[in-house]
């Protein structure tokens, strides 16, 4: 009796271990990348061919490697998150490694993620010294029974699952620090201004030790991904420095869901970048995913109206990514000009910057 009661449950494990389901592939989708690095002033005229070279080496990069997962079954969330880690590592962006400097002279960052499947996602804000801020939002996700963490926490957090970390000089760029500078000198007289502008004050000595009257003419950096995997399944993820100069532990629509990033299986995902005030302020990635539900609108003409109408006419300034559950891919922005890329299964790959 004991041998066959042994039988019994060996066949049933067997069984199921059998039948388990595996995913399945829904050839009848492409499977797709759609990526952006940030919108704003960007023209020919701004942006030599030099610039423009290592623009798209970094932006080629991460697409490729993102697609490379989805190519090899991987998830939609593994190709979003390395996808965005490879523009954090970049000092060309404003995010990771090229994050701007806030009032104080730190590199304050935040990023989020998001499961379309389920609607899982994590955040991060106001964190200092995290190499990837995208691995810390995912492992929020994974972790936590939260959705956002931020600052001190979250980087106790950081340090309890081996986030990796650098220090100050990893973050310093001279073309945040030139920029920081600047903004400054623009902001000191007006009504906005603290103590701290008019003595200009920042913490950060390498700041003042590289004072530089060099020309800046770029205002633009945030990173964001949306991908859709081979079994249906939308991830999006956006990570940002914030704007430069922030202040009083300011925080903007980049790490916050439904305003800066949004997945939904039944919709679409997207990705913000812009003044993210304004983005708050109409829920911008949300309200573009209600367009497409309840209204039956295209992936185009849902961010065109986010963009173009709510947010314009309130006076913001931005772009968005967008990836329907179709695998339709669509940009826009009201700026001069976005960094932004797609890779799609259907042999379809564009990199492009400027208004055309």
């Amino acid at each position: 009796m004991k041998h066959l009661f042994l039988l019994v449950l060996f066949s049933l494990f067997f069984f199921n271990c059998k039948t388990d389901k595996k995913p399945i592939v829904k050839k009848n989708i492409p499977y797709a990348i759609v990526l952006h690095g940030g919108a704003g002033n960007i023209t020919p005229n701004n942006l030599s061919k030099k610039k423009q070279k290592e623009y798209k080496l970094v932006l080629e990069k991460a697409l490729d490697a993102g697609y490379l997962i989805l190519e090899n079954n991987g998830s939609a969330l593994d190709a979003v998150q390395k996808t965005i880690s490879i523009l954090e590592d970049s000092p060309l962006f404003n995010a990771g490694k090229g994050s701007v400097f806030d009032s104080q002279g730190k590199n304050k960052m935040d990023a989020s993620i998001m499961d379309g499947k389920t609607l899982n996602s994590g955040a991060v804000t106001g964190v200092g010294n995290i190499k990837n801020p995208i691995f810390l939002a995912k492992t929020v996700m994974d972790k936590t029974k939260y959705v956002l963490l931020s600052g001190k926490g979250a980087e106790i957090f950081a340090e309890q699952n081996n986030i990796k970390f650098e220090n100050d000089d990893y973050f310093y760029t001279k073309r945040q620090a030139d920029y920081l500078l600047k903004v400054q000198k623009r902001e000191r007289d007006s009504k906005f201004a603290t103590n701290d502008f008019k003595n200009n004050k920042v913490s950060n000595k390498s700041i003042i030790l590289n004072k530089s009257n060099s020309k800046i003419i770029h205002k633009y950096g945030t990173v964001g991904a949306v991908a859709l995997d081979k079994f249906g399944n939308i991830a999006a993820g956006t990570s940002t420095g914030g704007l430069t100069n922030k202040k009083y532990g300011r925080i903007g629509d980049s790490p916050l869901i439904g305003a800066g990033t949004y997945a939904n299986n039944k919709t679409c995902g997207i990705s913000c970048t812009g003044v993210g005030e304004y983005f708050i302020r109409t829920l911008a990635a949300h309200e573009a995913s209600n367009l497409i539900q309840y209204k039956n609108n295209s992936a185009k003409e849902a961010i065109k109206e986010v963009i173009h109408s709510q947010i314009a006419n309130l006076g913001g300034q931005g772009g968005m990514i967008i990836l329907d559950k179709k695998g339709n891919i669509a940009w826009t922005f009201n700026t001069k000009g976005m960094f932004r890329a797609l890779k799609k299964s259907t042999g379809e790959k564009e990199i492009s910057f400027f208004t055309n």
